[in-house]
């Protein structure tokens, strides 16, 4: 039967040998179409909402200006009743009652009619009220008060209430501007509020100042018995138009909406009052209403702002951009599976040809494989189903186990052949492993899991005479061309050799560890690579105690092992290292190391170098711990410089140091000074009391001279009852306080049984080119010349 009687139809109608291209473009102007009428029915939507939340918040800010308009006519209203019910308003009571007022109008005032006549009387009165200078004025052409001329009436600004920091312009006459003149006249022949028409406002910041003047007469007060249809003066509302319409509002970069305020008094042009600063959005959305305040009639144009259309803007464009490119997408991918599956038909047909006649190549391949898996005379292979049952058994199987493989093949498993102790202690820690009870044929041949690679692992299996032998098997599972599994192979090479061979190395690896065991210190291999890495490829267990670092820790890196070094000699060790490695030199040294447990203590180590093929250096050394070899030399050290009868320094150790203090003062480096002491008439302590007395006066003389030593100052016995002083960074002057405070506390301390015990001291500094000879020469002839004067006191430094 033909492939192409049974081909399906691609998307139910499109013949299967049709092009991979048209079907591509016939699904890419569907997806086009469809994506046109979603862009246009979301616009619609679009459209209608954008209509809709327009609409409220226009709506929404017509009633807040409206209510501010109310606002500031009930404000005025309340003010002139104030001034009505009220026989006489102090500046203070109008101070007093407009501060509250003040929200979202810039000025409230009280201007007075005032006649020609009383033009003077007028000012000197307000004058002495504490308003200096005041005076009745109009504005010039700059915009600044000037003294008004002469008129038959005046409605100066009395009091004024203002939020400007400009001040109030009190005086101004509103009867000097035209405009303001016209709304006084219309406020009174209305009898009530009157408003002006758009004008720059008096005493407000410039970003203020457009604006109307709001007006009303008072017309009577609550104390004249007659009422006059005249009014006596006006309360005024000066009213920024940005302030009444911004002010609670977002600011204008953040508005949502634009609004524009026009006068419908006068012309368009200049009855603009406000118009906001943010500009309005390219749309023909729209909103107009017409609100009044006294007298006057505003038209408020809303409209919305860029920042309202920014936020609300349409997705029709994106869905455009996005359904074109899925329409794209999807043509594309159509067309790639179109494409593909032709290719796979005809790669069928291709392939289906191929495998009848790779199919008998593959006969003449098995056997050949047969052939090779017996000429494998020192492996065994053998393979098995998804049971463990064996099927096949080469000749390498044959030579190792000693069965045969028609006694195998189909009659045995591979379970068989091992030894059972191994399989169920195998099968036992891999439950406890994973929890689970493990079937001994996945023991076997894996770690237990069905979804195992491969394993090697060492085995022992079972001859055919029942003798035991040890291999080395690697189990893999076999796949069939789908990837199933299907059996299991396992391939098994005779280690019994390489056994006896690793025995042999275990033995001789415990044998060298017993005698390191026995070896004081550590025995060790210390290796530096090509690159520099330090590491012990060898080391005793003797290395725990002499770093108290384990063993282990050192055989991939060495840097612990200089961390214990003390901080004092871990340069100089490493600069040994690198010479003996450059040099090829034994390396010796002797270093102390800070332990966590035994503190400080002292290391000796010794170490031949070879050069390695690779580059690198490797030493062949031990290790010793000579704490107490050090101790003793530092005991002995001690004692050889150490006055046996009195405990303090001897002879040998004053050369020592005067030797080192004269090289430092002949490098021009300090003083020194010595002071020589000699006790008097000692042979007569000893003739008198005894040797043994003797020896304790010079003990107690020893200890009265340390008490009042310095810490820098070394005392030392020369012989017999003679003693001297070392005072380094000590001048003549200095050392002769020095021997006196010896000298007096010497006398004031007598020694038990004996008395008191004297002694002649004698000075002498360093002097510039003398030699320590020379300084002790003169130090000594002190001593005899206060011997001479008499003894018991300090001779001064002789020439």
């Amino acid at each position: 039967m033909s492939l192409h009687s049974v081909r399906p139809k691609i998307l139910g109608f499109i013949s299967e040998d049709a092009s991979a291209g048209l079907v591509a473009l016939l699904v890419m102007l569907c997806g086009c179409v469809l994506t046109g009428l979603l862009a246009w029915s979301t616009f619609n939507l679009y459209q209608q909402q954008l209509r809709q939340r327009f609409q409220l918040l226009a709506s929404e800010r017509y009633s807040r200006i409206e209510e501010r308009f109310e606002d500031q006519e009930q404000r005025l209203d309340g003010l002139k009743r104030f001034f009505i019910n009220s026989g006489s308003v102090s500046r203070q009571d109008f101070d007093g009652y407009t501060q509250p007022l003040l929200h979202r109008t810039q000025a409230y005032a009280w201007a007075p009619r005032v006649s020609g006549t009383e033009r003077g009387l007028f000012e000197r009165r307000v004058r002495e009220q504490g308003v200096s200078h005041f005076s009745i004025s109009d504005l010039d052409a700059d915009g600044k008060l000037q003294r008004a001329p002469e008129r038959a009436e005046y409605v100066p600004v009395l009091y004024s209430q203002t939020q400007s920091a400009l001040g109030s312009p009190l005086g101004f006459d509103l009867l000097g501007q035209p405009l303001r003149r016209d709304t006084l006249e219309r406020a009174r022949s209305r009898g009530g509020a009157a408003v002006s028409q758009p004008v720059r406002l008096v005493g407000v910041e410039p970003s203020y100042a457009r604006g109307i003047v709001l007006a009303t007469p008072v017309s009577v007060r609550a104390t004249m018995p007659v009422l006059s249809s005249e009014p006596y003066g006006y309360v005024i509302a000066v009213i920024s138009m940005r302030q009444l319409v911004v002010d609670g509002l977002p600011e204008q970069n953040h508005d949502n909406l634009f609004v524009q305020i026009i006068d419908l008094s006068t012309d368009e042009a200049s009855g603009q009052l406000y118009e906001s600063s943010n500009g309005p959005g390219a749309s023909s959305l729209s909103m107009t209403r017409v609100l009044s305040l006294a007298d006057h009639d505003y038209q408020v144009n809303i409209r919305p702002s860029a920042l309202f259309l920014q936020a609300n803007h349409s997705s029709a464009s994106s869905q455009v951009v996005l359904g074109g490119l899925l329409s794209l997408l999807l043509s594309a991918l159509l067309y790639v599976l179109v494409s593909q599956r032709q290719r796979a038909l005809r790669l069928v047909e291709q392939r289906t040809e191929e495998l009848r006649v790779r199919e008998q190549e593959l006969r003449g391949t098995h056997g050949k494989l047969r052939s090779v898996l017996n000429a494998a005379t020192q492996v065994a292979i053998i393979a098995t189903d998804l049971r463990g049952v064996i099927s096949t058994f080469n000749a390498g199987a044959e030579h190792m186990l000693g069965y045969k493989s028609a006694e195998v093949v189909g009659h045995m498993t591979l379970e068989s052949l091992h030894l059972p102790e191994e399989l169920n202690a195998r099968a036992q820690a891999l439950g406890q492993r994973y929890g689970r009870q493990i079937p001994i044929s996945q023991a076997m041949l894996g770690d237990g899991s069905e979804a195992s690679g491969d394993a090697t692992r060492e085995w022992t299996l079972v001859r055919h005479d029942g003798s035991h032998l040890a291999v080395n098997m690697l189990a893999t599972p076999v796949l069939d061309d789908h990837g199933l599994w299907v059996g299991h192979l396992a391939i098994c090479i005779d280690i019994t050799e390489r056994k006896r061979v690793h025995e042999a190395l275990a033995a001789r690896d415990r044998l060298l560890k017993k005698l390191s065991a026995h070896v004081p210190g550590g025995i060790y291999q210390f290796q530096i690579d090509a690159e520099g890495h330090p590491s012990f490829p060898y080391v005793s267990d003797g290395i725990r105690d002499i770093y108290e670092i384990e063993p282990q820790q050192l055989q991939l890196d060495a840097e612990p092992v200089f961390t214990r070094i003390h901080p004092d000699d871990v340069a100089r060790v490493r600069s040994s290292i690198r010479t003996s490695a450059k040099q090829l030199s034994l390396w010796r040294e002797e270093y102390r190391v800070q332990l966590p447990q035994r503190g400080l203590r002292w290391v000796r180590g010794e170490a031949t170098p070879e050069r390695l093929a690779a580059g690198g250096v490797l030493w062949h050394g031990n290790l010793s711990d000579i704490s107490d070899l050090k101790r003793v030399e530092e005991e002995l050290r001690a004692l050889s410089v150490t006055d046996s009868l009195t405990g303090i320094h001897n002879r040998r150790y004053f050369q020592e140091r005067l030797q080192t203090e004269m090289a430092r003062v002949e490098r021009g480096v300090g003083d020194l000074a010595v002071i020589m002491l000699d006790i008097d008439h000692f042979k007569r302590i000893n003739d008198q009391y005894g040797h043994a007395v003797g020896d304790r006066v010079l003990r107690a003389v020893c200890e009265r001279i340390s008490h009042r030593l310095r810490r820098t100052d070394v005392f030392c016995r020369l012989g017999g009852e003679e003693f001297m002083v070392l005072c380094p960074d000590t001048d003549g002057q200095q050392a002769s306080v020095l021997a006196d405070e010896l000298w007096r506390g010497l006398r004031g301390s007598p020694i038990e049984g004996v008395g008191v015990v004297t002694a002649s001291f004698g000075i002498a500094s360093w002097r510039q080119h003398e030699g320590a000879d020379g300084l002790l020469l003169r130090a000594d002839s002190g001593v005899y010349a206060a011997k001479q004067a008499g003894r018991d006191r300090v001779q001064a430094e002789m020439a």
